[in-house]
């Protein structure tokens, strides 16, 4: 089985409301396996960041105005993920961008779900952990799965973190069809597809000023909607 591990950054939290994305970050498993294989893209949004998300990312104007546009790297993309089943956490969120981006360059492009299927790792973590919080903060936490290299989110570095999790939370399932694997030499490869793959991002000091900031506009987010897509 072909599986790619997908995560994107964007510039906010609803497509609908006309925000982009801003990076892809893709992991190959062969039979559960890293291969070694990642795609990762920054894509120039043509648009301001929303309030907050700049300060999640790390990712600035400036750092992404020589970059790609969507339109000019879509083909590399979807040839990379073609006939894959794709694993991805809160997969509304990541879809509905993607799928957006898709349907602005051409409607021949169709949707994501008509190249790969999809494996919603939230929802498996739901039904794992009732009641708990199961964002990938979190799993990697209870998974023992090491993400104290994450100061910032970043879409590559996000997708080997939850390879690595999806991995762990899924172990007990080889009696349904998932290969066996060994959790060290997984962690062990993880790693080095984190030294190996990450290229240098933009360094964005944030102050405790920005820190209180960014509290304040999670809570108001929570007050809003119930929850921050970042708690998920």
């Amino acid at each position: 089985m072909r599986q790619i591990v997908l995560d994107t950054e964007t510039t906010g939290l609803e497509w609908r409301k006309g925000n982009r994305v801003v990076e892809i970050g893709c992991v190959e498993l062969i039979e559960r396996r890293p291969t070694g294989r990642t795609y990762q893209q920054y894509i120039n949004p043509e648009r301001e960041f929303e309030p907050g998300a700049q300060e999640v990312t790390g990712l600035t104007l400036e750092f992404l105005a020589d970059k790609p546009k969507f339109a000019a790297i879509v083909d590399a993309f979807l040839e990379f993920i073609d006939g894959a089943e794709l694993v991805i956490h809160n997969a509304a969120f990541d879809i509905g961008f993607l799928d957006h981006e898709l349907s602005r360059i051409g409607d021949h492009y169709g949707c994501l779900r008509d190249r790969a299927q999809v494996q919603d790792s939230l929802e498996l973590a739901r039904q794992r952990f009732p009641g708990q919080r199961n964002s990938l903060d979190a799993l990697c936490k209870r998974l023992g799965v090491d993400n104290s290299h994450r100061q910032l989110h970043g879409a590559l570095l996000d997708a080997q973190l939850l390879a690595e999790a999806y991995l762990a939370l899924t172990a007990g399932q080889s009696e349904i069809g998932f290969g066996s694997f060994d959790v060290a030499e997984t962690r062990s490869t993880t790693v080095l597809l984190q030294m190996a793959a990450l290229g240098p991002r933009p360094q964005v000091i944030v102050t405790d000023a920005d820190l209180v900031a960014h509290a304040a506009r999670l809570d108001t987010l929570r007050e809003k909607a119930g929850t921050a897509i970042w708690d998920l």
